[in-house]
């Protein structure tokens, strides 16, 4: 039942729709994600971590030993915003950094043990965040949901590993949507 009416909410709608981003699947599933960060951010606050910190801690427990550039390009910033946020979290003794066995120029990420309570605590905080957004929603509805939701990742996961098997790895591809070191430097 609810995978049908999900998918009637993502088919064409007919001539003469008013369009309802809160009937949309991309704009709610937008939105959810949007609540669920400002609702664990505010809940994370008497930690004093911010949003950087969380993600990159987060993402460093599910894949310790990930590279700076891999990390980088999950949280969606540039290498020299990682760089210094990382910089901030090994001298608080969070996170360190290794040297990449077979890549000299990569540097591997793991969470060091006194970053251990902190995750322990997030874990707490982001169950009290999911059981506020879940609430009076069956554990059935649930598990459709996220049946759905990993159906749909893997779909695009898929989709995306298909177009960067096929593109040719030119600098122009590489470096799209990265602003040029060259700019405002003179010869």
């Amino acid at each position: 039942m609810l995978i049908m009416s999900m998918l009637t909410i993502i088919s064409v709608p007919p001539v003469g729709f008013k369009f309802d981003s809160e009937r949309t699947l991309g704009f709610l599933i937008n939105d959810l994600a949007r609540l669920l960060r400002r609702n664990f951010d505010r809940r994370l606050q008497s930690l004093g971590l911010t949003q950087a910190q969380w993600r990159a801690i987060a993402h460093l427990s599910r894949n310790e030993g990930m590279t700076q550039v891999a990390l980088a390009e999950i949280l969606e910033v540039q290498a020299i915003t990682l760089t210094r946020l990382i910089d901030r979290m090994e001298s608080a003794g969070w996170v360190e950094r290794r040297s990449h066995p077979s890549d000299r120029r990569a540097v591997q990420l793991y969470l060091m043990g006194k970053c251990q309570p902190i995750l322990a605590e997030m874990q707490s905080r982001a169950s009290e965040t999911l059981a506020q957004a879940s609430a009076g929603i069956a554990a059935s509805a649930e598990q459709q949901v996220v049946d759905v939701l990993q159906r749909m990742k893997a779909n695009l996961v898929a989709a995306e590993t298909a177009v960067t098997a096929t593109e040719p790895k030119t600098r122009m591809n590489r470096d799209v949507g990265r602003k040029s070191a060259r700019i405002g430097r003179t010869r």
